[in-house]
């Protein structure tokens, strides 16, 4: 038997304070289904403590998630404990995830502690963590910066009061895959009681390496991986779980691990958090980029062509990219869509599946071919705007080299029809000054404004990126559409309607 390596997702967590990338209840729960169906062990479903809105989220995915361990992060403090351990009470599998920063830098500049209290700090944390669930996680913030013989004096101290998993988190992405591993094989090494508990890796992105030092970490004893799908969270992100777990059954030759992610719902998994967050993934992405199994050198394309494995060192259908000589068009019916969706990962109920069909078809009259990536695009604007308070109804727009250009449209605020028309310097600032009169919003800046097109070809659909930034709050919006302008207002309103969801609520990012 492999040994097995604990995949502890923290998209709804950590994930989740990635600017931009905040979801509702709603979202979390959809996404919470998607990660327990993609086989990951543990949820980090987010810091209850942190608003009424995260504690509800956090308890909303407690009763929803039945396989997999559902976590709530806690700091060393008596309030975000028991406020986790009411958030996780309904789960049939809870686990408390407590921290405290150890090096001397927070010590001093954050915490204002000497390093005797930190030690009090950890042993009364977990000690009542304890009190409320056996399966209670310690982590070091900022453990890589942390001196080696106190780090190995708190990860005793957290042992000995009840942990029974150890985090050592690369918290600002400084370590490199040699000094990370050594740290777990110095832990190991010198702690006592470490041979009974669980090593975990949590690794941030910032010089690249969150992956890297992550499976040097599991080469050095760690047993659990703390990561994210498409890598997302705060600065650079986190180390990536399609990564990690793809370069594990890859390359079992040097990491004989095993995991229990179903590795054929890994597309699937990034694109649902794709629609979700607004956030799309770079083409040239490990693993879930468009480009990751694409060959354009005629050498690269002759090599695959007499045997895949010249140039492809997995398979795609192996993290569920689908394969099949069914060309889509006007002439396709439901069920050849339907069957395409779940191919690409995609599960909807049949209302879903009737709304997306009908801008397939409206799309395939305008398109000679419809591609694999169009179908993507629609089906993920459509989830997007599903629920949304603002959806687009009609909209029309002059434009030309006379100016100035002009936008009539209406729209649905909440299921309520409203119109608006307005003048702007092109016809994207007219669409946009259109939607700012019917929903004003005077405090929020346009930050980004992105297009680029979904295939080729001049009857191509564009995806358009908006990130709007009101009072520290971002969010991102997508739209798709082959009109590049009704591309643009749905990825405003979606941006739009995201922020309006955000406005109430507050952050605690300390973690």
């Amino acid at each position: 038997m492999q040994k097995r390596i604990i995949i502890f997702d923290t998209t709804l967590r950590d994930g989740e304070q990635s600017p931009g990338c905040s979801m509702n209840l709603e979202e979390k729960c959809r996404m919470a289904a998607v990660l327990e169906a993609l086989g990951v062990d543990v949820i980090e479903a987010g810091f209850p403590v942190a608003s009424h809105g995260d504690f509800e989220a956090v308890h909303a995915v407690a009763q929803i998630v039945k396989n997999a361990t559902v976590c709530g992060l806690a700091r060393a403090k008596p309030a975000d404990i028991e406020a986790a351990a009411k958030a996780i009470a309904p789960a049939p599998r809870r686990r408390i995830h407590t921290f405290i920063a150890t090096s001397p830098l927070h010590m001093k500049h954050k915490l204002h502690m000497e390093p005797w209290q930190v030690l009090e700090a950890i042993t009364a944390s977990v000690t009542l963590a304890r009190s409320f669930t056996d399966d209670v996680e310690w982590s070091a913030e900022d453990a890589v910066r942390t001196e080696p013989d106190f780090l190995c004096r708190a990860v005793e101290a957290a042992i000995r009061a009840g942990a029974q998993t150890i985090n050592i988190p690369d918290t600002v992405g400084y370590a490199l895959p040699t000094e990370y591993g050594s740290i777990f094989a110095m832990l190991l090494a010198r702690v006592p009681g470490a041979d009974s508990v669980t090593f975990s890796t949590h690794c941030h992105n910032d010089l690249g390496l969150a992956v890297a030092n992550s499976l040097a970490g599991v080469a050095n004893g760690a047993r659990q991986v703390e990561c994210t799908i498409n890598g997302i969270g705060e600065r650079a992100g986190n180390a990536a779980l399609e990564e990690v777990v793809m370069a594990i059954r890859t390359r079992n030759d040097l990491l004989p691990f095993a995991t229990g992610v179903d590795t054929t719902r890994i597309t699937g998994a990034s694109r649902t958090l794709s629609a979700i967050t607004g956030f799309s993934v770079q083409p040239n992405k490990a693993i879930v980029g468009a480009n990751a199994f694409a060959h354009e050198s005629g050498i690269h394309q002759d090599g695959v062509l007499k045997h895949a494995q010249t140039y492809e060192i997995m398979t795609p259908e192996s993290v569920g990219l689908a394969r099949s000589d069914i060309v889509l068009g006007k002439h396709s019916g439901r069920h050849a869509f339907r069957a395409r969706l779940g191919a690409l990962g995609y599960t909807l109920d049949e209302v879903a599946v009737g709304a997306a069909f009908a801008r397939f078809k409206a799309l395939a009259d305008r398109k000679k071919e419809v591609f694999e990536e169009d179908i993507i695009a629609l089906v993920d604007d459509e989830i997007a705007a599903s629920g949304e308070a603002l959806q687009l109804a009609e909209m029309e727009v002059r434009a030309g080299t006379e100016g100035p250009q002009v936008c009539t449209l209406s729209m649905r605020v909440e299921g309520q029809r409203r119109e608006a028309r307005a003048e702007g310097n092109g016809p994207v600032d007219a669409i946009f000054k259109a939607i700012r009169q019917i929903v004003a919003h005077p405090g929020a800046r346009l930050t980004l404004y992105q297009v680029h097109a979904v295939t080729g070809g001049t009857d191509a659909q564009a995806e358009v990126t908006v990130k709007l930034a009101e009072e520290g709050r971002t969010v991102v919006g997508q739209g798709a559409d082959p009109d590049t302008l009704v591309a643009s207002a749905r990825a405003y309103l979606h941006a739009l309607s995201k922020l309006l969801v955000k406005r109430g609520r507050a952050n605690l990012n300390e973690a």
